[in-house]
């Protein structure tokens, strides 16, 4: 039986991993010649390109700025705030 312990402790690797990676996105946008589509680039492609595309759909760039990855940044922490932060739910049922 897999303890609650190992499994709040891979979601908390998960959500963070994926906080990393749109942070780093976030800076490649910065840079337009970098191809996303090669290593070690689509790397960080790769699992952010399906969250964005979606959110791309809902919001329009603002002044020519992609602010997909940031609004990603902000629903992943909320996430992990609400889930595994002091008070969150699994830290709450957990103990």
């Amino acid at each position: 039986m897999i303890s609650s312990t190992v499994v709040s402790l891979t979601l908390s690797i998960l959500l963070g991993l994926m906080i990393f990676l749109f942070i780093i996105r976030i800076v490649l946008s910065w840079y337009p010649q970098v191809a996303l589509n090669k290593f070690p680039f689509s790397w960080v492609a790769i699992p952010t390109e399906p969250f964005l595309v979606v959110t791309r759909k809902l919001i329009a760039p603002v002044g020519g700025v992609d602010i997909t990855p940031i609004v990603w940044v902000g629903l992943f922490s909320l996430a992990r705030e609400i889930l595994l932060g002091q008070q969150g739910l699994l830290t709450m049922m957990l103990n």
